[in-house]
């Protein structure tokens, strides 16, 4: 079954206005919108007319935007040799975990557990993969829900970022490096939804792929929990730097890429 979209139209007007700071009225005022019709779009209720009046006030993409809305956006199906997505359930929405392995050597890094990581260890087991290394986007529960299991499944050591914490983990800092098979992982400190959210930027397969959390999603990105304006800044020079055929892969939703979202988020698109 194909993963949905983790963002309407809607969602990403809220999480813009809400990291900006404009209230309705406000952004009524700056756009020339009612604030009846800009509360009709967070409703759910598209108008072309509305949205190009809101998106230059929110520094969003229209066009991107309203392509959204209309259903005209979804990323390409991604088949890579040394990569697989678990998606499982996490109370009301649906969380991403990976497996990335060296073909040759068999030896694989997982990042994150997800809810629940019986899928991936019997994945791995079917397949001849060991896992040498966990590696965490960032500490959030639902995906470090099953971390526990994982940790005790595959005996690897977890890494995380030094400005987050979870049980068993060792801290990271930006730019350090690891190495699996012939798999070399770089990390990036791409914070804002969360404290610490690392990126691993992984070389050695077909294409370069990056593990990106909830910096970045198809369509969208994460709210900026902790610095709405660090989380667009972080994604635009340290994840839509990255060649156009990374293939992106994000802690919800479909996997994406580089030149997908330069092109088609409204968050960023017509910025890179």
């Amino acid at each position: 079954m194909a993963i949905l979209l983790e963002d309407n139209f809607d969602d990403i007007i809220g999480k813009a206005q809400r990291g900006l700071g404009l209230s309705d009225s406000q952004l009524a005022e700056r756009s020339g919108a009612s604030a009846e019709a800009i509360q009709q779009l967070r409703d759910g209720k598209f108008d072309p007319a509305t949205v190009a009046r809101i998106a230059p006030a929110l520094q969003l993409n229209a066009s991107a935007l309203a392509e959204l809305a209309q259903g005209k956006f979804r990323p390409n199906e991604i088949e890579l040799d040394g990569l697989t997505q678990f998606n499982t359930p996490y109370h009301d929405m649906q969380v991403n975990a990976y497996l990335v392995w060296d073909p040759a050597s068999k030896e694989a890094i997982a990042f994150d557990s997800g809810a629940d990581c019986s899928t991936m260890i019997e994945y791995a087991k079917a397949n001849g993969l060991t896992i040498k290394l966990i590696l965490l986007t960032h500490a959030h529960p639902d995906h470090v829900a099953d971390l526990e299991r994982l940790a005790k499944a595959t005996g690897s050591p977890i890494y995380l970022s030094s400005r987050e914490e979870a049980d068993g983990a060792h801290a990271i800092e930006e730019g350090k490096e690891f190495a699996v098979g012939k798999l070399q992982v770089e990390s990036r400190l791409t914070w804002g939804h969360s404290p610490g959210g690392m990126t691993f930027v992984v070389t050695g397969l077909e294409r370069p792929v990056a593990l990106v959390g909830d910096s970045l999603f198809a369509g969208s990105m994460g709210g900026g929990n902790v610095s709405y304006q660090d989380a667009v800044r972080n994604n635009l020079e340290k994840i839509l730097t990255l060649s156009d055929n990374t293939v992106l892969c994000p802690g919800h939703g479909p996997l994406t890429t580089v030149g997908e979202e330069k092109k088609h988020n409204a968050f960023f698109a017509g910025r890179i």
